[in-house]
């Protein structure tokens, strides 16, 4: 049988032929493609060690494996199906032992360590001498050293990290998928827009219940309906069923899931030498320890705090006022902070909504990252999707030439997790030629309706501005080494891109290329652009409240030694009792379904969200003192986006702001100065 996977793929750019590729494939596709990877591997072992076949010849490495790799996860998250998440759990431990047999071969190491003491002290270029410098880490970090006592632990930890995060995901997307709330009663829909409703009425339609209305718990779903259900009963029921995800008494729980993987990820650091998980990961950030860290998010919290609480007494006083509600619980707040921002602003999302069709959007971020960058996109029919929805671009840069593939993935299906992310097919690299990035967004937006096109929350505007920022830092990355490109950056580091782009959504210079009704092609009044940024800040207390609870929970997993008999109600109550406003429900649980720090990449890591917004904050005013799209400004941007990882964070801020990032511009964004 010819294997499609480990062809070359002929097809524009060599992207991926998805129309070829069946489930059967994968899996030997794979396992070859690690023999060849291993036969790579031994050529560099027989060679007398030098920084381009040792070090180089590592970077380019398992090339193949990667490209295959990467289009099988990546499609096990947008389109899965119930073969391929068995397929996962095949695949995912042959990855990790292929990766622990690279990292802990002892003469593999010793070729490496001989380069890196000859070449330490040397004058070396910044790309070659930071990827010298993190190849060499990548194998002290991660266990080179131990004795083979110690290495056959480590990867037995990690077949079993590789396994039980896997299954962490299938839970909370199993969940998410089998939960529905069925009305029946049209006055149960009191409140809510047209847009949902209908959105409700196709999704009842489809699974053959055409007198009803179905509400998941999918974003597009879940939040118009806790935003503006009028009824209270309902909007608990949905509430109580989100906090419910992955922890009911079903096959899906991740209870244990959660301890499992926490216990095995502080196993793992105290194997590799370090007090704990934390500790271990946050050497490698810009924050360098969890210290740092907690105090950073301490002292957000101590100047957040009082904002959050009086932000909560407003809430609590109108919904009184309003409707005689005397205990505010948490599924009343979006409803009523909805309810009294429009009252104050006279701004909502059943009037912007129409002033932000998909389509219009998605040009609009286009049409910026031309006027800042010079890019062009270009859809193109002849690169293959893997689904109808799935769009692909070859995009351009300032002289015409081809910079990337960029594919967009906007709506909800089955088969695809919740929420937004950023992925990369293949990063951009150099060996006997440029190979040039093919990077993807994935969201779940709104879809089309038989009446209207996918209108956009505002709020659904901003996420497309920041997955599209990611996108930008994966197309834009240039360099001779994959492991040093895009986003391969520091994980604290990360964000800026991506975060920085959301303030064009705030701009009358912006907003007026692309806020177009889509009935009538008005641009968007101004005045209702004056709302938007002055209903900005609306709440921002409490906002900031709820992402410091995140980052703080995350570090109570993995920033100390849990207790004996650990129980998950326990830590996350005790770690997030200091931002809450609300009190306790019970069996209401979010660690269950915190894909972030648990599957996700972002364990010990969430607080570079907020870590990011103080660089964001920094580095857009120097936008706002020069001009929105002044050509200098952002020609040095470019240069830090192009950069990736191959020069340190901080010196790539310090080019660009001309000195080291102050928090006084998020505090002053934020109203919390």
């Amino acid at each position: 049988m010819i294997n499609p996977l480990l062809e070359n793929f002929n097809t524009p750019f060599h992207s991926a032929p998805f129309s070829k590729i069946n489930n059967e494939h994968y899996l030997p596709a794979i396992k070859e493609a690690i023999e060849e990877a291993k036969k790579e591997i031994n050529a560099i072992i027989e060679k007398e060690p030098t920084f381009l076949n040792t070090i180089v010849g590592l970077d380019l490495a398992g090339k193949k494996l990667n490209t295959i790799s990467s289009l099988f996860f990546n499609l096990n998250t947008a389109e899965t199906n119930d073969e391929m998440q068995a397929l996962a759990k095949d695949i995912s431990p042959l990855l990790s032992e292929y990766g622990n047999d690279i990292i802990l071969n002892a003469d593999l190491f010793k070729k490496v360590e001989e380069v890196y003491l000859q070449l330490k002290n040397e004058d070396l270029p910044d790309e070659d001498r930071t990827l010298l410098d993190k190849t060499y880490k990548s194998f002290v970090r991660n266990g080179a050293g131990l004795s083979e006592e110690k290495k056959a632990e480590l990867r037995k930890i990690d077949i079993e990290l590789s396994t039980v995060t896997l299954q962490f995901s299938e839970n909370v997307l199993a969940d998410t998928n089998d939960y529905i709330l069925w009305i029946e009663d049209l006055k149960d829909l009191k409140g809510l827009p047209d847009y949902a409703v209908e959105a409700a009425k196709e999704t009842a339609v489809q699974v053959g219940k055409p007198d009803q209305w179905g509400f998941s718990l999918h974003m597009p779903s879940y939040l118009p309906f806790m935003t503006y259900a009028d009824s209270r009963e309902l909007r608990k029921k949905l509430f109580l069923a989100k906090g419910e995800i992955a922890n009911q008494d079903n096959d899906n729980n991740n209870r244990e899931n959660v301890l499992k993987i926490v216990s095995l990820r502080q196993r793992r650091a105290k194997l590799l030498g370090y007090k704990d998980h934390a500790a271990f990961t946050l050497e490698e950030r810009m924050a360098k320890d969890p210290k740092t860290v907690t105090d950073f998010l301490n002292d957000l919290l101590e100047k957040a705090l009082p904002a959050g609480r009086r932000d909560y007494d407003l809430v609590q006083s109108f919904a009184n006022g309003l409707d005689g509600i005397k205990s505010l619980e948490r599924w009343d707040f979006a409803y009523y902070s909805e309810k009294l921002k429009m009252e104050k602003f006279a701004i909502d999302d059943n009037l912007l909504k129409p002033y932000f069709p998909l389509d219009k959007v998605e040009k609009g971020a286009f049409d910026i990252a031309e006027k800042l960058y010079g890019i062009t996109f270009h859809h193109r029919k002849d690169i293959e999707v893997y689904h109808p929805d799935v769009k692909a671009f070859d995009v351009h840069d300032e002289d015409g030439k081809h910079l990337a593939v960029f594919y967009t993935d906007y709506f909800p299906r089955k088969g695809k997790k919740n929420g937004a992310w950023m992925t990369s097919y293949q990063s951009a690299y150099f060996d006997t030629e440029e190979h040039r990035p093919h990077i993807s967004i994935v969201c779940n937006f709104s879809k089309p309706t038989k009446s209207k096109p996918s209108l956009l929350t505002f709020q659904e505007v901003t996420t497309l501005f920041h997955e599209f920022g990611h996108a930008l830092h994966g197309m834009l990355g240039r360099g001779k080494y994959s492991s040093l490109t895009g986003t391969s950056v520091y994980w604290d580091f990360v964000e800026l891109p991506s975060q920085i782009m959301e303030n064009w959504c705030y701009q009358k210079e912006a907003l007026h290329l692309f806020a177009k009704h889509y009935e009538t092609g008005e641009t968007i009044p101004d005045e209702w652009i004056d709302k938007i940024v002055e209903s900005a800040n609306f709440l921002e207390g409490y906002s900031t409240l709820r992402q410091l609870s995140f980052g703080l929970l995350d570090m109570a997993w993995y920033g100390r030694e849990l207790p004996e008999n650990a129980q998950v109600e326990t830590i996350e109550r005790e770690a997030m009792e200091k931002t809450d406003l609300f009190p306790p429900i019970e069996n209401y649980l979010m660690s269950t379904s915190f894909n972030h720090i648990f599957p996700g990449g972002y364990s010990s890591g969430y607080y570079s969200y907020k870590w990011a917004e103080v660089l964001d904050a920094d580095a857009f005013e120097a936008f706002s003192e020069n001009g929105l799209f002044d050509p200098q400004t952002a020609k040095k941007f470019k240069v830090l986006l192009e950069s990736g990882g191959s020069v340190h964070p901080m010196t790539l801020f310090e080019n660009f702001r001309g000195r080291k990032p102050k928090v006084d511009a998020l505090l002053k964004r934020a109203g919390l100065a």
